[in-house]
């Protein structure tokens, strides 16, 4: 019998340079990890820079990609800096940018703490933009390129008790568009993705079902089930699923789009 060598089955990101903001944990990680999967060198920038290494040891490690952890805070318009000159040095271009970085607190509007407005726009809207303004300088040159914001449902529609959170994703998605109008002419494709509410999350787990539970005066369960039940497909978001659109975004196969916001919502968020 003839033997037959199977060739090696590239991914549809074979070789890209992406960073993704926020790496260390949760959907950044997960997003992250899909990436080196299907062909990226990453560099995974978050301020938790202890968790950004220990994944960067794990891309290298399972998926033979080369990974770059660095401690990035994305409000500081240096330390972005820093972040796209170490990636320039490292890989030579920027191919991707997940803009994934991003917080939440919830608040009656009445009792909204001022601080906790400016902390929340500064890291989820002005974040975004020093980020996409400092690799969009590179992708110019390049001409050629894929940002994409991780968005949420909020940026769609206005959310419970988190006025600051839904106003700087609404905000981001009028960035997102006003940079695709920039930047079309250089082939640079700024898209967003906007997930439903991933219940299995670290910022759920820690923090959203306590709150929730303690303002309608659920168990966590409840809570749970409460948002499981709106969605029409009948499942909590969860991060394969955020992470196939931006495999999708990042890819060829996407050529032709941007300036979109596309809902990862199970039918919960539509149009």
């Amino acid at each position: 019998m003839k033997e037959v060598f199977l060739s090696h089955q590239k991914g549809p990101l074979e070789d890209r340079i992406a960073i993704v903001t926020g790496a260390a944990r949760g959907l950044g990680a997960a997003l992250a990890r899909r990436l080196a999967q299907e062909g990226c060198h990453l560099v995974l920038a978050d301020i938790n820079l202890e968790g950004a290494k220990k994944l960067a040891d794990e891309i290298e490690s399972t998926w033979a990609r080369r990974a770059l952890a660095l401690a990035v805070d994305v409000t500081q318009e240096a330390q972005v800096r820093e972040m796209v000159d170490r990636t320039m040095a490292q890989f030579g271009r920027i191919d991707i940018l997940v803009s994934n970085v991003g917080i939440v607190e919830v608040h009656e509007i009445t009792e909204f703490p001022t601080e906790a407005w400016r902390k929340i726009i500064e890291i989820n809207l002005t974040g975004y933009f020093l980020c996409a303004r400092e690799v969009a300088n590179v992708m110019k040159e390049q001409r050629r390129g894929v940002i994409i914001q991780v968005n949420s449902k909020a940026g769609r529609q206005g959310s419970l008790w988190s006025g600051a959170y839904s106003a700087s994703k609404f905000g981001g998605i009028g960035l997102t568009q006003s940079m695709a109008l920039d930047l079309a002419p250089y082939g640079i494709r700024v898209n967003a993705v906007c997930p439903g509410s991933l219940l299995d999350s670290p910022l759920w787990e820690e923090y959203l079902y306590n709150e929730c539970a303690q303002k309608w005066g659920l168990s966590r369960e409840e809570v749970r089930k409460k948002y499981t039940d709106e969605v029409p497909l009948g499942r909590a978001c969860t991060y394969e699923d955020v992470a196939n659109v931006v495999v999708f975004l990042s890819s060829d196969q996407a050529s032709y789009m941007t300036g979109q916001a596309i809902n990862v919502t199970g039918g919960l968020q539509m149009g």
